[in-house]
């Protein structure tokens, strides 16, 4: 584990051991969590630590990000909603809080 992760609340991983974590080879679990359980601090670290465009690329690519957090890096990043695969591959079944 790198001083990267060191930084990072260890309550984002609740299920993993971040200990064992590589934060290269399971980049999309790491962004994933960060965006949406993360605070901004961890939020900046992470755009620092992998870079804009990786962190932009690798929540395009993502299957799902709930509403919030969608609408939040749609603003924070200027790209259109319509971008990003969770947006357009909506779930088959409706969610009850939605």
């Amino acid at each position: 584990m790198t001083s990267f992760l060191q930084q990072i609340n260890p309550v984002c991983f609740w299920d993993v051991n971040i200990t064992m974590l590589d934060e290269r080879k399971s980049k999309r679990l790491v962004v994933e969590r960060i965006a949406t359980l993360g605070n901004m601090r961890e939020i900046k670290s992470m755009i620092e630590y992998y870079g804009k465009e990786e962190v932009i690329n690798t929540l395009c690519n993502l299957n799902y990000l709930d509403q919030k957090t969608l609408n939040f890096f749609s603003l924070m990043f200027k790209i259109p909603k319509t971008e990003f695969k969770c947006y357009i591959r909506k779930p088959s079944t409706k969610q009850p809080w939605n």
